[in-house]
């Protein structure tokens, strides 16, 4: 084979076309082989029938010699094809003997292999029982050929071995079974959480604030909440006869709360605010209107529900310290300002 000289990626491109080419070759080479024991095979079949049927024609001729009647030779000829057909049987039993003894040999070489294996991680009454059940076959040559094969014992563990370290499908199945009932216990023990109620504690803010109150479930967005919220205050508030859901705000300790998010998630995470946490929605009064604003209390203070467009028109005066809530943000460090 000439010796290619390249780079060594090429180098090894060219190999393995090379060797993909042979095993396509080798590929072919044993589909042509096949073809030709099958044309060999249907060539033989004809064979034998034409051999039999020959041998009975000549067989008959050497027996019916001078004038015979047709009954006579149909009789004989009906005699000749039922011997032929007892010899062609009974050379079939010896073949089909023949081969279930080979069977029975290849079946003791194999328990035998087995009986080596078997001294090293497994048990060797599986074993024993096995060459039991070969030593009945052997005692019963006369079996029919047409026999079902004994079923292949599996063979099991040596419990004097450690196999923790070996996969098993038993023991897989048992953990994802624990896994999944742990899994649908925590669920359920969320879903719990969600559905019970708290009370939250607010206050519209229009430059004062107006506090109310209102019953939700832990598992509400915020969405729901200002909904809730703007059907109590559009009774006292006529600036909010006609606004929508979409043009309220929510402040939480300076941090203004997206639609999307849930009590729930605030509750779970316990999420801080730039002046205290927003996971208690009980009420507190506002550490900026207190003389010890500076010392950080475990309190949170009423959210407050605007209006954006009042937010945009103020928003560089009073909540010029607000800011849209980022959860990746971190809150750690207490401030006023």
């Amino acid at each position: 084979m000439a010796q290619y000289k390249g780079a060594a990626s090429e180098a090894g491109r060219a190999l393995q076309l090379m060797k993909k080419r042979e095993r396509q070759r080798e590929h072919m080479e044993q589909l042509r082989q096949r073809i030709a024991e099958e044309n060999i095979m249907k060539s033989n079949i004809d064979k034998k029938f034409s051999a039999h049927y020959d041998a009975v024609e000549a067989e008959l001729k050497s027996s019916t010699v001078g004038l015979v009647t047709l009954n006579d030779m149909k009789a004989k000829q009906e005699a000749l094809v039922k011997e032929r057909e007892k010899q062609l049987a009974k050379r079939e039993q010896s073949r089909e003997l023949q081969l279930k003894l080979e069977r029975q040999r290849e079946r003791e070489r194999k328990q035998e292999a087995k009986r080596k294996i078997c001294s090293l991680s497994f048990s060797l009454e599986e074993a024993e029982e096995e060459e039991e059940e070969g030593g009945g076959e052997e005692d019963d040559p006369d079996r029919e050929a047409s026999e079902e094969p004994p079923k292949k014992r599996k063979l099991g563990k040596n419990p004097d071995v450690d196999t923790s370290f070996l996969p098993d499908r038993d023991r897989e199945e048992e953990e994802n079974r624990l896994r999944e009932e742990l899994r649908q216990e925590w669920e359920a023990k969320q879903e719990k959480i969600k559905n019970e109620e708290i009370e939250i504690t607010f206050s519209y803010w229009d430059g004062s604030g107006h506090r109310r109150t209102v019953k939700m479930k832990k598992g509400n967005t915020m969405q729901q909440f200002l909904q809730k919220a703007l059907e109590i205050l559009r009774k006292d508030f006529s600036e909010l006869r006609s606004a929508g859901v979409e043009q309220l705000m929510y402040i939480k300790e300076d941090l203004i709360i997206p639609h999307h998010h849930s009590f729930y998630d605030f509750i779970v995470t316990k999420a801080r605010g730039k002046s205290g946490p927003l996971f208690n929605f009980d009420v507190h009064d506002d550490v900026r209107l207190l003389s010890d604003a500076t010392v950080e209390k475990d309190e949170s203070h009423a959210g407050k529900v605007v209006l954006r467009s009042w937010y945009e028109k103020n928003k560089h005066i009073f909540p010029e310290r607000w800011e849209p809530y980022d959860p990746e943000k971190k809150w750690d460090k207490y401030t006023i300002r």
